[in-house]
């Protein structure tokens, strides 16, 4: 009995870690307990959301806060503007699986890739609220409906329009959305955010001939990237005024610049300003 009590005492004190005693005062034991204390926020999982506000600079975009270490200005168009800290948290494609959710392809790569992707299909979106104010809408017949498309607010148009014809901008897109993840995979790691294979450059589609010079076609990216972000802001500034007054963006303007009746009649009468 004595043996066996022995041996569990000597089985657990060969399996007592010593981390546990950092208050020991024995110089001896300063040393490990010195190696176990940089060790433990490994072993614990410390945050890297956590070190990286740690480690936070200041934001040139928002001067009276502090931006994210991971965010240090190296990538295009990086103005230290992460006030909810999403660039400290890994994401990648969901297509890649979860390698690719904890950031396969990159962090911030990956968040630009969405911030391009749902800037161009913004800007897209704020033509589509100005444009048939300004040119008109397409014409409509006996099987759509005279007046299918002759709606001006992008917000009832869209309950007016058939089906088949919504049906044509979801294929359009899924056609455009297949070719993108394609072109992830096939890319890896070297695939470059947003990057659909349009414009200049060899094997690429360039209707309009496009030849920047290096330092000419980073400028060009970063303004794209400024057109983003401008275009999301401001298609949620059409959608909200859109829902609240009911018609469209070019009948709220050409009424702002109307004349109204009663100055037409007391204008006159009145100083200026009033």
């Amino acid at each position: 009995m004595k043996l066996a009590v022995a041996a569990l005492l000597a089985t657990s004190a060969a399996a007592f870690q010593a981390p546990t005693m950092t208050f020991s005062l024995g110089k001896k034991k300063a040393t490990p307990a010195k190696k176990k204390a940089v060790k433990a926020p490994v072993s614990s999982g410390a945050s890297p959301s956590a070190d990286a506000w740690a480690n936070s600079v200041e934001s040139k975009a928002l001067p009276f806060a502090r931006a994210p270490a991971t965010l240090d200005g190296t990538m295009l168009g990086d103005f230290g503007f992460d006030p909810l800290g999403f660039s400290t948290v890994p994401v990648g494609p969901w297509f890649t699986g979860i390698q690719g959710r904890n950031g396969q392809i990159g962090n911030l790569n990956w968040y630009r890739e969405a911030e391009l992707i749902h800037g161009r299909i913004a800007q897209v979106a704020v033509v589509g609220f100005i444009a048939p104010g300004l040119f008109g809408t397409l014409p409509g017949n006996e099987w759509t409906g005279v007046d299918a498309y002759s709606n001006l607010n992008p917000l009832e148009a869209f309950s007016q329009v058939p089906g088949l014809a919504i049906l044509q901008i979801f294929l359009f897109m899924s056609y455009l959305e297949v070719r993108r993840i394609n072109i992830i995979k096939e890319e890896g790691e070297n695939y470059m955010p947003g990057d659909l294979r349009i414009g200049q450059g060899e094997g690429r589609w360039n209707p309009f001939g496009l030849d920047y010079s290096p330092e000419a076609y980073e400028e060009k990216r970063l303004q794209e990237l400024k057109h983003c972000r401008l275009a999301m802001i401001g298609v949620f500034g059409l959608w909200a005024q859109a829902q609240a007054s009911g018609v469209g963006v070019t009948e709220q303007i050409g009424a702002a610049l109307t004349t109204p009746d009663y100055y037409a009649k007391a204008g006159y009468f009145l100083p200026e300003g009033i």
